[in-house]
């Protein structure tokens, strides 16, 4: 945690946040269109993919290899518009669990970056 980290309550994290985490979740792609700006990235396993339609693409694909629950562990505000949400995941993928932080990047009240990562 660095000097500008704050730790912050899971229900603190923004609304766009607390929207991309649940569709998801649940694998509802349609619901992201509103909450990611046009040319949100998302990077996750090492790759990036750029545009509501690929995330939405990607989303699908994630969604149909490995089934998997998640629990929120933590949540911190790490700059004026960055937010890091770690989740504990469990399910049917090499290694059983894992914990992945998802660093978001907010333009306004639109998600413009995701990451996850160990």
């Amino acid at each position: 945690m660095t000097d500008s980290t704050v730790r912050i309550g899971i229900t603190e994290l923004p609304a766009a946040v607390r929207q991309f985490v649940t569709a998801l979740d649940t694998r509802d792609t349609t619901a992201v269109a509103g909450i990611l700006t046009p040319q949100a990235s998302v990077t996750d396993e090492g790759r990036t993919h750029t545009g509501i339609p690929s995330i939405t693409e990607w989303m699908a694909g994630a969604a149909s290899e490995f089934t998997y629950t998640t629990t929120p562990v933590a949540a911190e505000r790490t700059g004026t518009h960055q937010f890091t949400l770690t989740q504990h995941l469990e399910g049917d993928f090499p290694g059983g669990s894992v914990d992945l932080d998802y660093r978001f990047t907010l333009e306004g009240t639109l998600i413009s970056s995701l990451v996850i990562a160990p």
